[in-house]
C-alpha cells in the first residue's frame, strides 16, 4: 500500500514541476520574441494588449 503512496506522490511532483518548467520557458520565449523582434507589426500588436489590459510596459 506504501508503494502506491510513494509512487502517487512521485509522479504528482513530476507533473506539477514538469508544466511549471514549460510555462516558464515558453514565457520567456515569447518576451525575447516580442519584445526584441524586428518586425514592427509584432512588437506593435504586443505593445497595443499590453495597454489594452491595463499592463503598463513604459
Amino acid at each position: 500500500m506504501s508503494i502506491n503512496t510513494i509512487t502517487a506522490s512521485t509522479s504528482s511532483v513530476a507533473g506539477r514541476i514538469a508544466p511549471a518548467l514549460l510555462s516558464v520557458f515558453f514565457g520567456l520565449f515569447v518576451v525575447g520574441f516580442v519584445g526584441f523582434s524586428p518586425m514592427e507589426v509584432v512588437h506593435n500588436a504586443a505593445h497595443d494588449a499590453r495597454h489594452a489590459n491595463a499592463f503598463p510596459c513604459h
